[in-house]
């Protein structure tokens, strides 16, 4: 079982943009906030961004504050990763992932269920 599908990433120049989609499986999308983390080789898995189960709120890493937009389309099961200024330090595997609950959380293990993640590498 796969619950969560994620797609979007490639190779993309320093300074490009990116949009990362997450589709959901058919569970109760709606009830629970999403987020998205990322992975490098050799480091541990790290937050990115999460948002509320309406879309209300968002919370972002600093790292990426100001450069990454998190959203979501509840009638579509289906939560995005928008990408703009993109750094070669952005370089990672971007996961995303279903919360326990209905508020966002930068914890990983407030998260139940995780996608397999799409390769995005920022080349300079």
């Amino acid at each position: 079982q796969v619950p969560l599908v994620e797609s979007g990433g490639g190779l993309v120049q320093a300074g490009g943009s990116l949009r990362l989609s997450c589709a959901a499986s058919g569970r109760a999308f709606s009830n629970y906030a999403m987020g998205w983390f990322r992975q490098a080789p050799g480091k541990e898995r790290e937050f990115v961004a999460a948002i509320q189960w309406n879309g209300g709120s968002t919370f972002y890493a600093d790292s990426v504050k100001g450069r990454f937009a998190i959203s979501r389309d509840n009638a579509k099961n289906t939560v995005y990763l928008q990408i703009d200024s993109l750094k070669p330090e952005d370089t990672a595997v971007y996961y995303c992932a279903q919360a326990r609950g209905p508020y966002k959380s930068a914890v990983r293990g407030d998260y139940l269920y995780w996608g397999q993640g799409t390769q995005v590498t920022v080349s300079s």
